[in-house]
Parts: C-alpha cells; structure tokens; sequence
C-alpha cells in the first residue's frame, strides 16, 4: 500500500515512532517490585482524586507549564467570578459576557475563547462539560464559590485528558470534608441587587456545600439567580481502599440576552441599554460521580472515577439582530410610533423601544443532555521512573428542539412552530500510556493517547434522515525535565494536540456526513520554574503552536456562520510569579505576550472551499497580544489588603482585522482595557468573624470585551461587603 493510501490517523510521524519506541521498552520493569517506594499513605487514600498536577513537589517531574491558584488565594481575594480567578493564570484569556461568569468563555494560548470550545475543563478530574465531544460549547460553568483550588497545565502531560488537548486543562478542584465538625457561613451584600449567601458544613467525612447568589449582569434588564448545592462523602472501606462520593445540584434563572448592541445604540442609548426584557435562560443540572483508589502496595494505585450528569437549559429569546433566519417573521415589518420598518433597520436607526411592541417573534431553544462514563487510571512506581495508562467508555446524549412563535413572549397564544428535533449521541472509548523514565536530575516522559469516537444524528422532523460517522485519532507526546539544583527546573514538551468535530459539523441535519477534519496541531513549549530567593517564585515558558487544521468558531448560532477551517499559528511567551517583598507586603504576577496569533493560510468554508474567510498572515480575532494581571499587597496581623490590576491589549474580532465599527457591532477593533479590583479584610478571631469589603472596576470604567453578537460590555463598578464566620 502506498503511503498516500495509508488513512491520516494511521500514518506514523517521527513523533508517533520515537514515544512508541520508548514506551515499548518500559513493561518489563512496570510491575517489578521496588522496595524503595514506599506504600501510598493513609492521607492520600482519605481523599480519592485524580489531580492534573497534584502537590508542589510533582512540579519539577511535569514536563510542561503549571499553575495553581490557591484554596487561601481564592479565599482572601474575594473572587467575584471564574473569569477573574483565571485570569491570575498566564497564558489563559478569558472573556466576559453578562458579567457573572455564567457562560465560561475561556481561550488558551491565543484560542478563540467562545464557549470555551477548545479547553478541557474538570471538576476532580471529572469532565465538567455536558458534551465534551459532541458539542463543547459550554452553556453552563459554576460559580467560583464551589471551588477550593484551580489547577491549569499545559504541555504533553495534558495528553492524559481529552478529549480537548489543542490547547490545555482547566481542573477545578472542591474543598475535601473535614474530619472534625466544623465550617463556615458567608453573606455578602453590594450595589446591582447583589447578595451572595453560602454555607460549608461538615464534619466525619462529610460535607455539605451550598450557595444562593444573584444580582443584576452588566446591562440593563439582566438578572441572574444561581442556586448550587454540593454533597461530597470520603469513607475508607479497608487499609488499602478509599471512595469519594459526590452529588450535586445547580440551578439558574436568568433574565438574559442573547444579543449585544449595535453600534448606534451603544452610541445613543449607552453601554447599559438592553431591549430584551423578555429573554429567559432557565438551566437545571443534576450530577453523581464517584472516586475510588485501591493500593496494591509498592507504588501500584488504580483510581477509577464513574460519573453521571443530566442537564437541562431552556433559552427563550426574542428575535435580535443576530437572528439565524430559521424564523422567516423575525423581520417581518412592525409599525413603532407611526413608522413601519423592519425590526433589524429599527435597531440599526437607534431608536430606543418598548420591546413588548417591538418584537413580534420569539424563539425556543430547548436542550437536554445526559452524559455519564467510567474511567480506571493506574499509577505504577517501578525502576524506571513512573507508569500510567487510563481508559475511557465515554457517553452523550443530546436531544434538541427549538420552537418558534408569532408572538411578543414566547408561549402566547399564537402558533409554535418545531424548526428542529434532533437526537445526537455520542460513544467515545479513549485511553492513554506514559512512562516517566527517572535518569538522575533528567526525567523523560513519552506519551501516547488514543481516540475513537462515533457520532450518530437523527432529525426527527424528517423519516429517514440520519446519519453516523467514526473519527479515530493517535497522539503522541514527549516531555522532559532537568532539575539542575534542588530549586531550578528546566521543562520542555512537543505534542500532537486533537478535537474532534461536533456532531452538527460532521454530521448534517439530512444525515449526510461533511467532510470537515478534526482539529489538529503540533505544539512545543520550553521554559523553566524555580525560585531564586525565598519568598520567591517564578515560571517562564515560550510557546509554539502550530495548527495544520484549527476550526474557526462561528460568530452566530443557528449555523449563519459558515463553517470554515485552515492552518493557523501561535506562538508567544508566559512569565507568571510570587514574591513576598517584607514588611508585610506580597505580589504577584501573570503575563502573556502573543506577537504571533495568524492565518497562515485563508481559512476555508467546509461546505463550499472556494469561499474564504481572512487572507495568509492577519491576525486571528479574540486573541489579544497582551494580557497582564499584576497584584500588589500587604498584610499585618489580623489585617489584609490587596490592589489588583486586569489588562488586555487590543484585539480584533473578525478574520478580516476590520477596525472600524460595523452597524450591527459585530465586527470592529475592541480596544485594550485595565481594570482596577481592590479588596480588604480584617479577621477578628482565628475562629470566628472576618470583615470584608471589596470594589471590581474600582474606577467604573466603561469598556468593550465582545463583538461575537452585537456590542457586549464589562462590569460597571461593584461594592461589596460581607462577614465570615468560621467555627
């Protein structure tokens, strides 16, 4: 057979052949007993967990970026949002939309940060989204307050999750019960209907982990209430095993838009102004999941998570100027103080209205999915080093309809017109080996995962018209490290990063399969970790990722976008630290510069190849060339304080780097912004009552974070003050 006849996921690169050399040669010492290891400790096996870079001391064996943001970080700073929490992380770009934090738009080293399509995201090392593979665009993402710690790694090592791996994994990791009876109750209260209520109780194992949180989003007719109830056991069942059980329940009722503001209204009416009083965002999720470890001694621990998640989302939304066109009347004319006009020229006219006469149609956009997996990991201390290999039964299940209706709200008394009726389903089965060869202050660690995924579509609404098909995909990977003194570490890593497409994009709704391609690329980094001094810690890196296919993600739901596809590549440098300075006072530090984030070739429509999108070497949208958060602060007894400074550069928000303003306020250069957060703290006992005050936007500035659909803009000033009672 010739090599052009050999399929693409089958043919070996260098890459493919230098890690399966190496991992070849590691099974004969894998389970050979090593008396020098000692067994897995009692403390290790009380909370059962898969971390993806675990304690400080795994640090200078990860051949690859790693940060943390701490349990006391999280704590003492008084987060508002995921968003904010992450942006204490270099390399990582995350983007604002109703202010909340609710729609996780996260981007990796230059990614589009849309819906968070191209991260892995985890909670205990559990996927967090409900259609990893299927339809990663996250509509759902808790709120920080649920969170204990964050762990981002980027590098080869990131191989051992998917099955996002173009860009890196966000691990988010929940506080673990205490053994003694003990917690903590927290009320915060500020400006824009805010209160936040939370309690954490717990104690034999145990704990119980509630909080109610609402207030006002960044415009005008924006409300959100956030329910989220954690339950989470540790038992030890003998000597050598432990179980993790966990159960949770989340609830959101938003009043919340789906469109932004065209540019006249942005002009006229402010930054605050929002028409879509009627628009509803209604979600539900339910999930279980358990963590067990058995030690078989001498190194050897086999950790297995099984998980199960059910969530439901409602979107009802009146039509807007990104409408999709699947509702022929969302631009049928309406007649607004004696002057008939489309709803789209109206709002492109800026003429403040009253939307309960404005809109005469609204839209359903139903979701239920079901996800649930099993996934056994081994870790085996040997003579070489370390052996791992894990195995996934992944499952999805998405059954989708959107309704239409004639109507100022939805559900009036006008006809309901079903414009889709999907079921999609996804079985994907995947796995991973590693072998870290331990070769004195060097260790090298080959990688290798693999993926096979089969994706099905039925359109309801039409007999006969579904569809199937398979993508399977190999990856390899190689990190290294060299820890050349007890403080310095030296980490390097190239790999073959993978996404799969989703099922609409493979799959077509007449069951036809497109010929789309998975998302692929080759991604290098080198760098080094290690502190100089005491008090003092630093980590830089330079990256390289190039990207044979990168999908571009789409501007506007309902499939108005064209698909489209083409090589692109990132290349840049991450410098993150933390430094205590004396006399009380600390900083801290994360910064990403991006000079290269291109086209390297006009991207392609996957439908019809002859349209492009773009042209070889402008700069790709959302991925700003400079992103920065420096904090500065100081502590003295029982008082805290902390000044914190959020920047991102400029960036475009198209393929074409158009900077000009559109009308619509969908394309058009979004402008650098800092933000200043500021947050102060007294405790006054070590058990007991802690004072707290905070400001976000402590200079209310007013500033664009997104064009995606239509002008969509930050936080306005917020002020907000609480108590902590610890008992």
């Amino acid at each position: 057979m010739s090599p052009r006849a050999v399929p693409s996921h089958l043919r070996l690169s260098p890459l493919h052949i230098s890690v399966c050399a190496a991992l070849i040669s590691a099974p004969a010492a894998v389970f050979a007993a090593d008396t020098l290891v000692a067994e897995a400790s009692a403390a290790r096996l009380a909370a059962p967990r898969v971390d993806v870079i675990g304690a400080e001391q795994n640090l200078p064996l990860l051949g690859g970026s790693a940060n943390t943001v701490s349990a006391e970080e999280l704590r003492d700073s008084k987060v508002f949002t995921t968003n904010e929490a992450l942006r204490r992380i270099p390399g990582v770009n995350v983007r604002d939309e109703e202010g909340f934090g609710l729609r996780p738009n996260i981007g990796i080293r230059g990614l589009n940060p849309t819906r968070a399509t191209k991260v892995t995201l985890l909670e205990d090392g559990i996927p967090l989204a409900y259609s990893s593979y299927g339809d990663n665009a996250s509509y759902y993402h808790p709120a920080i307050d649920r969170f204990d710690r964050i762990e981002v790694l980027k590098g080869a090592n990131a191989l051992q999750f998917g099955p996002q791996t173009i860009g890196g994994v966000i691990n988010y990791i929940t506080p673990n019960p205490p053994r003694e009876f003990g917690g903590y109750v927290q009320g915060t209260v500020g400006n824009r209907d805010y209160f936040n209520g939370k309690i954490n109780i717990g104690g034999n194992g145990f704990l119980l982990d509630y909080t109610r949180k609402q207030g006002e989003g960044a415009r005008n007719n924006m409300h959100h209430e956030i329910d989220d109830l954690n339950l989470k056991w540790v038992g030890q069942i003998s000597d050598r095993q432990a179980v993790t059980l966990r159960g949770n329940y989340y609830k959101e009722d938003s009043q919340l838009t789906y469109s932004g503001l065209t540019q006249s209204e942005f002009r006229n009416f402010g930054p605050r102004y929002n028409p879509f009083k009627n628009d509803r965002f209604n979600a539900e999720r339910f999930g279980l999941s358990a963590t067990h470890d058995y030690d078989f001694g001498n190194g050897a621990v086999l950790t297995t998570n099984l998980y199960y998640s059910y969530f439901t989302r409602d979107w009802v939304r009146q039509s807007s100027n990104s409408t999709d066109g699947q509702h022929a009347g969302c631009n049928a004319n309406v007649t607004i103080d004696g002057v008939d006009a489309t709803f789209t020229a109206h709002r492109l006219a800026g003429r403040a209205v009253d939307p309960t006469t404005q809109f005469n149609c609204s839209q359903g956009r139903l979701r239920d999915y079901n996800t649930y997996g099993l996934e056994p990991r081994l870790v085996v201390s040997n003579r070489l080093g370390e052996f791992q290999m894990g195995i996934k039964a992944h499952f999805e299940e998405q059954d989708r309809v959107q309704l239409n209706a004639n109507a100022p709200t939805f559900g009036a008394a006008s006809s309901l017109a079903r414009v889709e009726d999907n079921l999609r389903k996804v079985d994907a089965y995947s796995g991973f080996v590693a072998q870290r060869f331990d070769l004195g202050s060097v260790a090298i660690t080959p990688i290798v995962r693999y993926e096979s995924i089969r994706s099905e579509r039925a359109n309801r609404l039409a007999s006969g018209n579904g569809g199937s098909a398979r993508v399977n995909e190999t990856s390899p990977g190689i990190g290294a490290t060299w820890n050349p003194t007890a403080n310095w570490t030296v980490f390097t890593s190239v790999y073959e990063g993978f996404a799969p497409p989703r099922v609409e994009d493979l799959i077509g709704g007449s069951g036809t399969v497109t010929d789309v391609d998975p998302e692929r690329s080759t991604n290098f980094e080198f760098g080094t970790r290690g502190k100089p001094l005491d008090g003092v810690s630093l980590q830089a890196a330079y990256f390289r990722n190039d990207f044979k296919y990168l999908v571009a993600v789409g501007s506007i739901a309902g499939g108005s976008t064209p698909l489209s596809q083409g090589k692109a590549l990132f290349e840049g440098f991450e410098v993150s630290g933390r430094a205590e300075l004396g006399a009380g006072f600390f900083s801290r530090l994360a910064y990403t510069w991006l000079p290269t984030a291109e086209q390297d070739s006009p991207f392609f429509e996957v439908a019809n190849r002859n349209n492009t999108r773009g042209a070889a070497g402008n700069r790709l949208p959302y991925a700003p060339e400079h992103t920065a958060t420096l904090g500065l602060g100081y502590q003295v007894g029982a008082f805290r304080g902390e000044v914190e400074l959020q920047h991102v550069g400029d960036q475009f928000s198209d393929f074409n780097e158009t900077r000009a303003p559109s009308a619509n306020g969908q394309t058009g250069l979004i402008s650098s912004y800092t933000i200043v957060n500021a947050t102060a703290s007294y405790q006054l006992a070590p058990k007991g009552a802690t004072l707290f005050l905070t400001a976000k936007n402590l200079t209310d500035r007013t500033y664009i974070v997104d064009r995606t659909r239509g002008i969509q803009v930050g936080m306005p000033l917020l002020v907000q003050a609480g108590v902590r009672w610890d008992f």
